[in-house]
């Protein structure tokens, strides 16, 4: 029997999602198990998987369109199925409230989550039947064929004035994707001809700039999102700290002289542990707000921001407080590489009970960052520079690192943010202790 395929959450924070892909053509049969599309979510491309076999009797959403949840994608059932009602209904509803069907509808139920690959969704291409529910693919010069690309690289051949007709896609059907712009200018030599010829002319007065629109990402409508739901109803103040990192330093270089290459740790780990420890030691900033209690958590789950390709994702390091600083470091590492390839599950980028923001490593010596809602708290790290500073009456040299806590007022009061970060600096200062 006939039915509505309906778009699935397949995050704990998805509200819509947007199909990278069908791996199905209309008209194709597949088995419980297999996969029928990829989808992006905010925070990763998930593969929308069949528990019941059947044949993909039409696709209503195509590549690059957005659903709602619970709004019909596509339809599938038996071979040869009449499907007229279906479609009618599904005109219907979309006529008169899109919005309001999509809500109506029940969940989809049979499929089920899974990372895709992320060089997968950069190879994504277009099912004939659907091409008219996309933007129009651009020509090539050779045999008047149409060019098949991939949204990054179509903005990497943009942003590098790199002509697409040049280009052979690797991707399914030919398809440009990403690795084969990054090919394409690795071996691009400019020409004399192509040289750009300057003229230093009298200015000539223009009209208002030109823009172009692209649509964003779901990622970054939920950090949109996220921000104003922090920003706003979140009654946050800020406590800002000198940290001298000399001890700090000195620990990591004895660590890493001791292990492997591999195994190497970050400054940034360090500081993980040690804010995992002070929080054991002040709960009120290991706690969030709910509406008519306060929640106390026991163990201190750590989210470590990460930049990624459309934004910024936030990996946990679960227990920090119960690991030595080489398990930390490794944990981290794997999940910058999943959350850099699209792979982490929803269980692994949600859920810290505080979070830490370090852009030290791009020189930036202090900055203040959002509170992800419900965490009580996040520190914002800035790098360790040489300072010359005064002890004991003398002028001598310190590395020394500003650190920002951007705090719920909800929560945490000023006295309790300043204890916190007074055992923050001392766990940093004098690492031993976070032995004691």
């Amino acid at each position: 029997m006939a039915e509505k395929f309906l778009m699935p959450k397949l995050s704990p924070t998805m509200e819509e999602g947007q199909i990278a892909r069908w791996t199905k053509n209309e008209g194709d049969a597949f088995e419980a198990g297999e996969t029928l599309a990829e989808v992006d979510t905010d925070k990763a491309t998930m593969e929308m998987t069949a528990l019941t076999g059947g044949t993909l009797l039409k696709i209503l959403k195509g590549a690059g369109d957005t659903a709602a949840l619970g709004e019909a994608i596509a339809i599938t059932g038996e071979k040869g199925e009449d499907i007229s009602a279906l479609l009618s209904k599904v005109a219907s509803a979309a006529t008169t409230s899109p919005t309001a069907a999509a809500k109506t509808e029940e969940p989809a139920a049979d499929v089920k989550a899974a990372p895709a690959q992320a060089e997968t969704r950069a190879a994504a291409s277009v099912p004939q039947s659907v091409q008219a529910a996309v933007p129009q693919p651009q020509t090539s010069g050779n045999g008047g064929g149409r060019l098949i690309v991939s949204p990054i690289a179509a903005r990497m051949a943009a942003e590098n004035g790199l002509d697409l007709k040049t280009v052979t896609g690797s991707g399914p059907n030919g398809r440009i994707i990403k690795r084969d712009i990054e090919t394409a200018l690795e071996s691009k030599v400019p020409s004399p001809e192509s040289q750009v010829q300057y003229e230093f002319t009298s200015s000539t007065a223009v009209g208002a700039s030109p823009f172009r629109d692209e649509p964003t990402s779901q990622m970054r409508r939920v950090i949109a999102s996220r921000l104003a739901e922090s920003i706003g109803p979140i009654p946050t103040f800020y406590l800002t700290v000198e940290v001298e990192m000399d001890n700090a330093l000195a620990l990591r270089k004895s660590i890493n002289a001791s292990i492997g290459e591999d195994q190497k740790v970050s400054v940034n780990d360090v500081i993980v542990k040690a804010a995992a420890m002070a929080l054991k030691k002040h709960p009120f900033v290991n706690a969030s707000y709910q509406d008519k209690s306060i929640r106390f958590y026991e163990q201190a789950d750590i989210g470590v921001a990460v930049a990624i390709e459309d934004g910024l994702i936030t990996p946990v390091v679960r227990g920090a407080d119960l690991k030595g600083v080489v398990e930390i470091a490794a944990e981290i590492k794997s999940l910058a590489a999943k959350a850099k390839a699209k792979k982490l599950q929803p269980e692994e980028y949600t859920g810290a009970t505080f979070s830490i923001s370090n852009l030290g490593m791009f020189g930036i010596k202090e900055f203040t960052a959002i509170i992800n809602p419900p965490e009580a708290g996040i520190i914002a790290v800035g790098g360790a520079e040489p300072t010359p500073v005064v002890r004991d009456g003398q002028v001598v040299v310190r590395s020394i690192m500003r650190v920002t806590m951007s705090c719920d007022h909800r929560v945490v009061d000023g006295a309790t943010g300043a204890k916190f970060l007074q055992t923050f600096k001392q766990n940093l200062e004098q690492p031993g202790m976070m032995a004691a």
